[in-house]
């Protein structure tokens, strides 16, 4: 009897690992494909196939910077507003599978998550400052949905939208350990080990599949390696901790703002969203550095960060960027966006510190990725995920220690400012 027990143990556990990679698989191809059809769309609109939205920017005629992003969102927001008029009377399960794994079974809407994630395509292939990546999660959680609606049983259907999920972050962020802790610390609420395990098979298995199509492995972000931080810069890092404590909620006030702002308006969608869009095209004819999630703006704040003056007027321009973008409903995520506001803040921080010489020669870029982990913890009130996101995004792995300390710094100060993240309202 044991032994037949012991049988199907084994059985269950392979089976849960074979469906594992095989989500982390999909995941990977998901996102990989929806990266492709967004430098198809660049190449569409902006005559660019750089992979910059930045550079694309930059290039166009001030008419063109202005205007795109406004007709990226009128299209998306057609296709959203009428898809709305086609479902209205149709009931559907959610299209957010953070929805799913709460409130729900498991199930996403697949017409409705598709048309969503094609919106979310439109409006950040023409400029608007909303992250890509939730839509890349959005099709890797749908991907595992289906699947487990047709080959797994009812119980586990949560787990492999987890998996997949999972498996979406780690290959659009190069970041599996910190996805699967995404998982774990926003959806299980703990480290449940007993659910981690598949998890964390399915995003390696994402990062492994993106290795292959990417043709190589590397970081998401290119930056020089930094040696141990010296104990003044530990202290350093922990009030930006303490900052970016207060700097969390209040983003998320503006966020909250800005979205009343819009609905207030009582525009119809595409009307709303070809004026978050407009927004972001006025923001560029100052600055092209609003295009976009931030990722390439990320990119040089870490290798050849500008002066204090400019750094903050991007911050700004950006930030009103991300506020017009996410308020107007632009589909996708703040994740990127956040890091983005984070670095900046962060290397601002280290700009003004740079005056000392004994604060370290790299103290800008330290502070910088820094301010990476420690806003997005206070936003998303995840801290191990927060500081490991940034050290695998980044490959800086001396920096752990003082990451988590100051992320859980963020976290405590911005749980006891405002009970609600990103995630949780």
């Amino acid at each position: 009897m044991k032994r037949l027990i012991h049988m199907q143990h084994y059985q269950l556990m392979l089976r849960r690992l074979v469906i594992s990679m095989i989500l982390g698989i999909a995941a990977a191809t998901v996102v990989w494909l929806f990266h492709q059809a967004m430098l198809q769309l660049e190449w569409l609109f902006l005559s660019s196939r750089r992979g910059s939205l930045v550079a694309a920017a930059a290039d166009l005629p001030l008419w063109r910077r202005l205007l795109t992003p406004a007709l990226g969102g009128l299209v998306a927001g057609c296709i959203l507003w009428l898809f709305q008029k086609y479902q209205h009377q149709r009931p559907s399960a959610p299209t957010d599978y953070m929805e799913a794994f709460d409130a729900g079974d498991g199930r996403l809407d697949v017409s409705a998550s598709l048309v969503k994630s094609l919106a979310s395509l439109i409006v950040v292939s023409s400029g608007s400052a909303i992250g890509r990546e939730g839509a890349m999660i959005l099709l890797a959680a749908l991907f595992a949905s289906i699947f487990a609606r047709y080959f797994t049983p009812f119980k586990e259907w949560k787990l492999w939208v987890a998996c997949g999920a999972a498996a979406g972050m780690a290959s659009a962020y190069h970041a599996p350990l910190a996805g699967s802790l995404f998982i774990a610390e926003i959806l299980f609420g703990s480290l449940m080990l007993a659910s981690l395990g598949p998890v964390v098979i399915s995003a390696v298995s994402a990062l492994l599949m993106s290795n292959l199509l990417n043709g190589g492995q590397e970081t998401l972000y290119q930056v020089q390696i930094l040696t141990a931080p010296w104990p003044i810069q530990y202290v350093l890092m922990a009030t930006l901790g303490i900052i970016a404590g207060f700097t969390g909620p209040l983003f998320l006030m503006l966020m909250q703002y800005s979205s009343n702002f819009f609905h207030h308006l009582r525009l119809p969608p595409p009307l709303q969203l070809a004026l978050g869009g407009l927004i972001v095209g006025g923001l560029s004819i100052l600055f092209p550095e609003v295009w976009g999630n931030g990722y390439s703006v990320v990119q040089s704040l870490l290798t050849a960060p500008p002066g204090v003056l400019l750094i903050a007027a991007i911050l700004i321009c950006k930030l009103v960027a991300i506020l017009a973008s996410s308020g107007s409903g632009a589909p996708g995520g703040v994740f990127t966006p956040t890091l983005f506001i984070g670095a900046a803040l962060g290397a601002l921080v280290g700009q003004v510190c740079a005056i000392w010489p004994e604060m370290g020669q790299h103290i800008t870029l330290l502070m910088a990725l820094s301010g990476m982990a420690t806003l997005l913890a206070a936003t998303t009130h995840a801290p191990v995920m927060s500081a490991l996101m940034v050290f695998e995004m980044t490959g800086e792995y001396t920096l752990l220690p003082g990451l988590l300390l100051s992320c859980v710094l963020a976290t405590t100060l911005s749980r006891w400012l405002r009970a609600g993240s990103v995630y949780r309202k």
